[in-house]
């Protein structure tokens, strides 16, 4: 399909001239307060311990050290986070009797300074009783493992299996029944800026509260969570996100227990209080997204037709199972199948708890995992039936929409096919397939993968009920929604402001916005401001606002479009009083209200704003006079759960078809990536400079855990990737490869622009194609890929481990 949809009237970001010139607004240019005085953590030094006792008598008479609290403190004021589930694994801020992973805050010294507050914290003095360590999630499993939560009885904390449609007859006659069990990596978004948080503790007349600034870009389903632990209700806590946040892709969710930890710092110094994490810091105890082992079957016809699937699902939450958890398991509930017609599926879920950092959303947190095993699934279908790749997953594509799965997603549109025969034509098989001849027949290794994702985008929290049986959740308190807030005011003179519920991470949200806002005005865009300060006393905001899975496109776009033609309307009644001509005749266009037959006949735009403002008694009776409309746009068809656990678990699902091809040296055993062909299809292209740069920064992420990033453990439970000596990041050296981006266009049903997410798609197909490829190249070797990250190293280990199997010596 053509990309007839591109709105080509955007124009080029409006964010990036403060940032290029010293003048962007992140926590640390920020003073909002007189008297703030700073705070450092002290952290545990090891991975599974009981506390028998944490003296902070030294600590309290440094000189400058205006408090210091520990677990005693924590537990005296704070109540456990509110979790998705009932399991007994309560998590605070801090250690409390225990601690359970390397890092983890145990103490809060705060002082005039960091340097003094450093020095202090070094004289707290922790007596440590050590414990046995778990920290992989098959061994968390097993009945003798150490158990990091006594009273929960076991490691895991959540255990659900569902299943629809004819499963077992399915498998017991299928032609061939393929089987895989695959691992994907835990690894994080590390962002430019790390964690940051300004809390002040205020004692009224009215009772206590909490101010807080912190470079959070939501959900806002954390503002409730924080409440609860503070046990304050949510009217009394007033949060603050800059305009810049240095980056997030969903890490900087997890900021929030040291919101409250600081709240708690302010309480017990009397002054606010500021803390900024430093690099180790975030490497070792900020947030991750979850590593999962995983084990698919699919019951095969002998044409290649995929009848059934089950998904067995483990998600290593690390040593609490905090919230949003367990999203991962259950963001892509609704697309477990991916593309495909599978009519019967069966899926047991599970998050155990390690003793490893806690995880949380990581850009296309659920989607990486997911198609991580279902597409080399595929792979394994198309061996097992002596099909092509790509011949395979063309076959059982869906191909008329809207597509309903048998878990209750709904996809709205697409053409995958067409997506499909386009990623293939810029990757140019032909030739790809002619190197790898002449590569193999050099003695060398080349490959060619392919990776097909269902995109979600507009994420229904309702979801997350599904980690609790039907029978157990209670009626009329079920959860769901889509829902995003704006507000836009036009002033006396004709200017408009819009103001977003959604805090970006570069994005680009204000160049859309403002563009959106224009075009449904009629103006140009230099007469439209946006602004993204997010404060919740004063920003529109509901539950599930925030920057996280791909929802501005399709629902921060859609609030805009229904406040700015409320304002529209209100204006063209207007116009038509100062034209004396019925409104239902008049358009807003090139920043007039104009007769639609006869443009000659107007009146200015601010004009008729003024009029709105200075004679409101003008208006014809019925009217609106204000210009001042705030939309939330929730769109009807994100429902919750039903009773038999089916949940649409987005409102839209683009596609995703990329091509990988690689070369890796015989000797060395070095990956080389030649070539990428991507296609994407989000529904109408909003902007397309912005599209683009989203495709890239999301491949370069999956590029990371594909090749380079991964947070490790020793058996002891010590972190061995704390440090970017260890922790390896793609840098633009590692992305000079042969890439061929393109998209079709399947406007969405549901969105008044028809548009979708674009953000995360890359980054869940990514390193599956990779994976694919790196697979094919070494197949030849019989080498079977079902983990990653992959590099020169790792393959050298499994040919190794090939070869000595078969009585060997590759040297």
């Amino acid at each position: 399909m053509p990309a007839s949809r591109t709105r080509s009237w955007i124009p080029a970001r409006i964010e990036d001239g403060p940032l290029v010139t010293g003048q962007g607004r992140f926590l640390d240019d920020l003073d909002p307060l007189p008297g703030t005085l700073v705070a450092a953590v002290v952290r545990s030094t090891q991975p599974h311990a009981r506390l028998r006792g944490v003296d902070l008598s030294r600590a309290r008479a440094h000189p400058g050290v205006a408090a210091v609290i520990g677990p005693d403190e924590v537990r005296a004021a704070l109540r456990p986070f509110p979790l998705s589930t009932g399991t007994a694994m309560p998590y605070y801020p801090t250690g409390t009797d225990k601690v359970r992973f390397v890092g983890e805050p145990i103490a809060v010294v705060v002082a005039t300074d960091r340097y003094t507050a450093e020095d202090a914290a070094e004289l707290v003095a922790v007596d440590y009783e050590p414990l046995p360590t778990v920290v992989h999630p098959r061994r968390a499993l097993e009945s003798d493992a150490p158990l990091l939560h006594e009273d929960a009885g076991s490691n895991v904390a959540t255990d659900r299996t569902f299943s629809f449609g004819p499963v077992d007859e399915a498998f017991a006659t299928a032609a061939h029944v393929v089987e895989g069990e695959y691992d994907f990596p835990r690894y994080s978004s590390v962002p430019m800026e790390c964690y940051s948080v300004i809390a002040d503790w205020r004692d009224g007349t009215d009772g206590p509260s909490v101010e807080a600034w912190a470079n959070f870009h939501g959900p806002f389903t954390m503002v409730p969570v924080m409440a609860g632990a503070l046990g304050l209700p949510t009217s009394r806590i007033r949060l603050h996100v800059p305009a810049d946040i240095g980056g997030s892709f969903g890490i900087k969710a997890g900021i929030y227990p040291y919101v409250v930890l600081m709240a708690l710092a302010s309480k017990h110094a009397g002054t606010p209080v500021r803390w900024s994490e430093d690099r180790i810091e975030h490497l070792l105890a900020s947030s991750a997204g979850a590593d999962r082992v995983m084990r698919f079957a699919a019951a095969v016809a002998a044409d290649g037709t995929v009848t059934a699937l089950k998904a067995d699902l483990v998600d290593n939450v690390g040593a609490y199972m905090r919230p949003p958890e367990p999203s991962t398991l259950y963001r892509c509930y609704g697309n477990i199948t991916g593309p495909y017609r599978i009519g019967a599926v069966e899926i047991r879920a599970r998050a155990v708890v390690t003793n490893q950092m806690p995880v949380g959303l990581n850009r296309g947190f659920g989607g990486q995992q997911l198609y991580f095993g279902l597409e080399r699934l595929m792979d394994a279908v198309a061996e097992a039936t002596g099909q092509d790749v790509f011949e395979v997953r063309r076959r059982n594509l869906v191909g008329s929409f809207p597509y309903e799965t048998p878990t209750g997603g709904v996809y709205d549109s697409g053409d995958y096919a067409a997506a499909v025969d386009l990623a293939m034509k810029n990757a140019d098989l032909p030739e790809l397939r002619a190197r790898q001849s002449e590569v193999r027949a050099a003695g060398g290794f080349y490959g060619v993968g392919v990776g097909l994702v269902v995109d979600p985008s507009g994420t229904n929290i309702g979801y997350v009920g599904l980690a609790t049986p039907s029978e157990q959740r209670r009626p009329g308190r079920d959860k769901s929604g889509s829902t995003e807030h704006v507000r836009v005011a036009v002033d006396m003179q004709g200017l408009v402001t819009v103001l977003l519920g959604s805090v970006p991470q570069g994005q680009g949200h204000a160049t859309v916005a403002r563009a959106v806002a224009a075009e449904r005005l009629g103006l140009p865009a230099e007469q439209v401001r946006v602004v993204v300060d997010m404060d919740t006393a004063t920003t529109p905001w509901t539950v599930t606002s925030g920057s996280y899975s791909s929802r501005f496109a399709p629902l921060v776009t859609s609030a805009v479009v229904q406040a700015a033609d409320r304002i529209a309307a209100t204006i063209r009644a207007a116009g038509g009083v100062m034209l004396d001509l019925p409104p239902e005749e008049l358009e807003l266009a090139d920043g007039v209200v104009r007769h639609r037959s006869d443009p000659a006949r107007s009146v200015q735009f601010r004009h008729a704003a003024g009029l709105v403002h200075w004679d409101p008694g003008a208006l014809p009776d019925g009217t609106s006079a204000r210009l001042y409309e705030e939309a939330a746009f929730a769109p009807a068809d994100v429902k919750a759960a039903t009773r038999d656990d089916r949940i649409n678990s987005s409102l839209c699902y683009g596609f995703v078809a990329e091509v990988v091809a690689v070369r890796i040296h015989p000797d060395t055993l070095e990956i080389t990536l030649d070539r990428v062909s991507s296609v994407h299809d989000s529904g109408t292209v909003l902007n397309q400079q912005l599209l683009d740069g989203q495709v890239l920064g999301a491949l370069t992420h999956g590029l990371g855990g594909a090749m380079y990033e991964e947070f490790t453990y020793a058996e002891s439970g010590q972190p061995t990737s704390a440090t970017f000596l260890d922790y390896l990041c793609p840098t633009s050296a590692e992305t000079g490869y042969d890439l061929r981006t393109d998209h079709v266009v399947s406007p969405s049903p549901l969105t008044p622009l028809g548009a979708k997410g674009c953000g995360e798609g890359s980054s869940m197909s990514f390193p599956v194609a990779f994976a694919n490829a790196v697979a094919d190249a070494l197949r030849p070797a019989g080498v079977p890929i079902t983990r990653l990250p992959l590099h020169g190293e790792v393959l050298h280990r499994l040919l190794d481990q090939k070869e000595l199997s078969h009585g060997t010596d590759r040297r």
